[in-house]
């Protein structure tokens, strides 16, 4: 008698909710990381301004509010009151810290935190 390789009904079905499991998750979380990438991107895009550091606050919230509008970025999940400005030493920094909280299953949230620090010296970020 042949011995028959393979998988069962049932364990095609154990493997196919839990695929099924994690490609929900992914369907739940990858809209949030794009929209932290187009956070990423306009605060890199101020870093270009030719008066980005004599700009106030408000000035530089007012201005990635238009980008965020560019880049859907919705203000919902990353408020411009999240956006700050840090100086240190004569040295200009922008960073946004924020936490989005998505809805998973029945009552489990996905919560992801971000936080990004942008030296507006023209130079690296950190």
């Amino acid at each position: 008698m042949r011995k028959q390789h393979g998988i069962t009904l049932i364990g095609f079905a154990i493997v196919l909710i839990v695929v099924g499991f994690f490609a929900y998750a992914a369907m739940k979380l990858i809209p949030v990381y794009s929209e932290y990438f187009g956070v990423v991107k306009s605060m890199k895009s101020l870093q270009s301004e030719p008066s980005i550091d004599t700009m106030t606050i408000e000035e530089i919230r007012r201005k990635l509010d238009t980008i965020f509008d560019v880049q859907y970025v919705d203000e919902t999940d990353v408020p411009l009151s999240a956006v700050t400005l840090i100086t240190t030493n004569g040295q200009r920094s922008l960073n946004v810290s924020y936490s989005v909280d998505k809805p998973f299953i029945y009552n489990v949230d996905l919560l992801v935190h971000f936080n990004y620090t942008l030296d507006l010296s023209k130079g690296a970020t950190y």
